[in-house]
């Protein structure tokens, strides 16, 4: 572990500071992982009802991140994650003013709204940020912040959940005001120049840079294109932990299946902070595409199994087959992105390409719902695990194409 851990020396200083405003952050995400029992259990809302109303959220995410791509490649990344990030904090204090009552789905909606302008100047200053050499390993840091902060995060939220509702709401906005904070005071402004953007359009690279808008850029790169449509039947897999899992806990457990999903989501990070550095260390020398196919047949293999899972220690077994495959998926996916998106393009392409990908992601609430009503759980979680399974073949037959173009 400690041998591991040493990739992560030498570092840009300022991924140092996007580690500890992540850990901070997603210590405090309080409020999407349990958005599905906050509807069902604090609102009412049938199964259905909640899953229409999660895939309206992710669908409002999409003119959100189209607005803020165009601004951070143009203003700046700095000012629009700062500014949009605050605004959704905003959001969630008044959530919490007025939980319990209709208002909150609006706010809800409103702050994951702004959600949508952040990210994508977010994406774009990691990217910003590294060069190829150091980004897999720079893009695996981050990604391991996140999960220290949410190896603790979910544990407090499940506690909260009957108990202090409304510190679900409070505890999302003040964590996330601090990383801000920290972003504010220590990252400089990352935002390629106009001149080192036109000289890139001279690099024999697939991260030079590319005249015209979004669409004529995108279809310059439609590898790109085909990679994103299959990761989205993972984006459609792993989104079920998010909506049908803790239906599925709290339906066998009753009141403590929130505390044991909040335990399953602890056990996420801490299996990902555990095994993140060791992953990363043996993995890396094989390309990432070939990477991602076996991470697809782990998700297949954990999530296709929770239509048989009965008890905690299955349901705890379980999230650490799909866990392990989460990270070699994140370690990888976002580092094949980044290399082949153009530099003129970055913050746009972190716009529409999520879009893309997360197509199934903003699916999978309302295709669950339907299904748990119109059939069972079981059926969804068999779905799920192929669905999943799609995504990895997609994968296997690009990494067959990309290697038989260097032939």
């Amino acid at each position: 572990m400690k041998t591991s851990l040493g990739i992560y020396r030498g570092l840009p200083q300022p991924i140092y500071v996007l580690f500890f405003s992540t850990v901070i952050n997603a210590v405090g995400i309080f409020v999407y992982p349990f958005l599905a029992l906050y509807l069902t259990q604090r609102l009412g809302y049938s199964a259905l009802q909640a899953g229409t109303y999660m895939t309206l959220a992710s669908v409002l995410y999409v003119p959100g991140s189209m607005i803020g791509s165009k601004l951070a490649d143009t203003i700046g990344r700095k000012p629009v994650l700062v500014i949009f990030q605050l605004m959704m904090d905003l959001c969630f204090v008044l959530a919490g003013i007025f939980e319990g009552k209709p208002i909150i789905v609006y706010l809800v909606l409103l702050a994951l709204f702004f959600d949508g302008m952040v990210d994508p100047a977010r994406e774009a200053m990691k990217t910003d940020l590294t060069t190829i050499e150091n980004r897999q390993v720079s893009f695996s840091l981050i990604y391991l912040g996140h999960n220290i902060g949410f190896a603790i995060g979910p544990v407090i939220a499940g506690y909260l959940f009957y108990s202090y509702p409304s510190w679900i709401f409070f505890g999302n906005a003040i964590a996330g005001a601090f990383a801000t904070l920290l972003v504010m005071l220590r990252i400089k402004e990352s935002k390629p120049s106009k001149e080192t953007i036109e000289e890139s359009k001279q690099w024999k690279t697939t991260e030079k840079g590319e005249e015209g808008g979004i669409l004529k850029a995108l279809f310059t790169r439609p590898r790109l294109l085909f990679f994103a449509v299959s990761v989205t039947f993972f984006s459609y897999a792993y989104s079920q932990t998010l909506f049908a899992l803790p239906l599925l806990t709290t339906k066998l457990f009753a009141e403590q299946g929130a505390v044991l999903y909040g335990r399953m989501m602890a056990l996420n990070g801490i299996v990902v902070v555990i095994g993140n550095p060791i992953i990363v260390s043996k993995l890396r020398r094989f390309h990432p595409l070939a990477n991602i196919t076996a991470s697809g047949l782990l998700y297949a293999i954990g999530f296709s199994l929770f239509a048989f899972a009965v008890s905690p220690p299955a349901f705890l077994a379980l999230t650490v087959i799909y866990t392990t495959g989460e990270i070699i998926n994140a370690t990888n996916e976002h580092f094949y992105v980044a290399n082949n998106t153009p530099i003129s393009h970055r913050s746009r392409f972190s716009a529409i390409l999520p879009i893309i990908m997360g197509t199934g992601h903003a699916m999978a609430p309302i295709i669950g719902g339907t299904i748990i009503d119109a059939h069972s759980m079981n059926l969804l979680w068999i779905s799920t695990g192929l669905a999943a399974l799609i995504g990895s073949v997609g994968m296997f037959i690009l990494y067959l194409t990309e290697k038989k173009s260097r032939n």
